[in-house]
Protein backbone atom coordinates (compact mmCIF):
# COMPACT_ATOMS: atom_id res chain seq x y z
CA UNK A 1 0.00 0.00 0.00
CA UNK A 2 1.07 3.72 -0.82
CA UNK A 3 0.28 6.55 1.68
CA UNK A 4 -0.34 9.95 1.01
CA UNK A 5 0.20 12.97 3.81
CA UNK A 6 -2.25 15.36 3.80
CA UNK A 7 -0.60 17.85 2.60
CA UNK A 8 0.78 15.80 -0.53
CA UNK A 9 -3.28 14.68 -0.62
CA UNK A 10 -3.94 18.82 -0.41
CA UNK A 11 -1.42 19.80 -3.29
CA UNK A 12 -2.64 16.97 -5.63
CA UNK A 13 -6.18 17.37 -5.25
CA UNK A 14 -6.13 21.12 -5.57
CA UNK A 15 -4.03 20.39 -9.54
CA UNK A 16 -6.36 17.59 -10.34
CA UNK A 17 -9.47 20.55 -9.35
CA UNK A 18 -7.53 23.02 -11.73
CA UNK A 19 -7.32 20.07 -14.53
CA UNK A 20 -11.40 19.20 -14.18
CA UNK A 21 -9.61 15.71 -13.27
CA UNK A 22 -11.11 14.67 -9.89
CA UNK A 23 -14.07 13.34 -10.47
CA UNK A 24 -12.43 11.05 -13.62
CA UNK A 25 -8.81 10.12 -12.47
CA UNK A 26 -6.43 9.14 -9.96
CA UNK A 27 -2.80 9.49 -8.98
CA UNK A 28 -0.93 6.98 -10.85
CA UNK A 29 2.34 5.87 -8.63
CA UNK A 30 4.89 3.87 -10.54
CA UNK A 31 8.65 3.05 -11.08
CA UNK A 32 10.40 3.02 -14.60
CA UNK A 33 13.80 1.94 -14.67
CA UNK A 34 16.52 4.31 -15.22
CA UNK A 35 18.27 7.06 -13.02
CA UNK A 36 21.99 6.94 -11.53
CA UNK A 37 20.12 4.31 -9.33
CA UNK A 38 18.81 2.06 -11.68
CA UNK A 39 14.79 2.63 -11.14
CA UNK A 40 13.10 6.09 -11.09
CA UNK A 41 9.66 7.29 -9.04
CA UNK A 42 6.80 8.76 -11.34
CA UNK A 43 3.76 10.13 -10.98
CA UNK A 44 0.60 11.02 -13.17
CA UNK A 45 -2.90 11.78 -13.40
CA UNK A 46 -4.72 8.53 -15.05
CA UNK A 47 -7.68 6.28 -15.14
CA UNK A 48 -7.69 2.92 -13.78
CA UNK A 49 -6.37 0.24 -15.92
CA UNK A 50 -7.26 -3.96 -14.94
CA UNK A 51 -4.71 -5.26 -12.66
CA UNK A 52 -4.42 -1.85 -10.83
CA UNK A 53 -4.23 -1.80 -6.85
CA UNK A 54 -6.46 1.16 -6.04
CA UNK A 55 -6.46 2.77 -2.46
CA UNK A 56 -8.14 6.26 -1.02
CA UNK A 57 -6.36 8.66 1.43
CA UNK A 58 -7.27 12.05 2.20
CA UNK A 59 -10.37 11.76 -0.48
CA UNK A 60 -7.76 11.20 -3.31
CA UNK A 61 -7.79 8.00 -5.74
CA UNK A 62 -4.17 6.44 -5.53
CA UNK A 63 -3.30 3.61 -7.85
CA UNK A 64 -0.10 1.63 -8.99
CA UNK A 65 0.40 -0.94 -11.33
CA UNK A 66 1.48 -4.48 -9.69
CA UNK A 67 5.01 -4.14 -10.92
CA UNK A 68 5.62 -1.19 -9.72
CA UNK A 69 3.92 -2.05 -6.40
CA UNK A 70 6.67 -4.84 -5.70
CA UNK A 71 9.02 -2.14 -5.73
CA UNK A 72 7.60 0.72 -3.70
CA UNK A 73 4.82 -1.24 -1.41
CA UNK A 74 4.72 0.58 2.05
CA UNK A 75 6.54 4.06 0.32
CA UNK A 76 4.82 7.22 1.95
CA UNK A 77 4.28 10.70 -0.58
CA UNK A 78 5.15 13.67 1.16
CA UNK A 79 4.83 17.55 -0.04
CA UNK A 80 7.16 19.67 1.80
CA UNK A 81 7.22 23.09 0.64
CA UNK A 82 10.35 25.20 2.10
CA UNK A 83 12.38 28.47 1.20
CA UNK A 84 14.12 26.29 -1.48
CA UNK A 85 10.63 25.86 -3.32
CA UNK A 86 8.23 22.83 -2.94
CA UNK A 87 8.04 19.32 -4.44
CA UNK A 88 7.32 15.87 -3.11
CA UNK A 89 9.14 13.30 -1.13
CA UNK A 90 8.89 9.73 -1.72
CA UNK A 91 9.84 7.76 1.73
CA UNK A 92 10.20 4.24 0.40
CA UNK A 93 11.36 1.64 2.91
CA UNK A 94 12.21 -0.97 -0.18
CA UNK A 95 15.08 1.32 -1.54
CA UNK A 96 18.56 -0.07 -0.14
CA UNK A 97 20.03 3.01 -1.55
CA UNK A 98 19.23 5.75 -3.32
CA UNK A 99 21.00 8.32 -5.22
CA UNK A 100 21.45 12.64 -4.18
CA UNK A 101 18.74 13.54 -7.23
CA UNK A 102 15.92 12.05 -4.61
CA UNK A 103 14.25 10.44 -7.73
CA UNK A 104 16.33 7.14 -8.67
CA UNK A 105 16.83 3.65 -6.13
CA UNK A 106 17.96 0.46 -5.91
CA UNK A 107 16.36 -2.32 -4.15
CA UNK A 108 17.82 -5.48 -3.01
CA UNK A 109 16.12 -7.33 -5.25
CA UNK A 110 13.45 -7.00 -8.67
CA UNK A 111 10.52 -8.20 -9.26
CA UNK A 112 11.52 -12.02 -10.40
CA UNK A 113 13.12 -12.27 -7.39
CA UNK A 114 17.01 -11.72 -9.21
CA UNK A 115 20.09 -9.60 -6.72
CA UNK A 116 20.50 -6.06 -8.06
CA UNK A 117 24.43 -5.42 -8.13
CA UNK A 118 25.26 -2.67 -5.75
CA UNK A 119 26.21 -0.14 -8.10
CA UNK A 120 24.82 3.12 -8.36
CA UNK A 121 24.82 3.57 -12.33
CA UNK A 122 28.68 3.58 -12.63
CA UNK A 123 31.29 0.85 -14.14
CA UNK A 124 34.51 1.02 -13.25
CA UNK A 125 37.02 -0.92 -15.64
Amino acid sequence: MITLTANAADKLGGIMDQKGLRESHALRVFVKGGGCGGMQYGMTFDETRDGDEEYEMHGLRIIVDPTSLFYINGASIDYVDNLMGGGFHIDNPQATSSCGCGSSFRTAKNHTGEAVPESCGHHHN
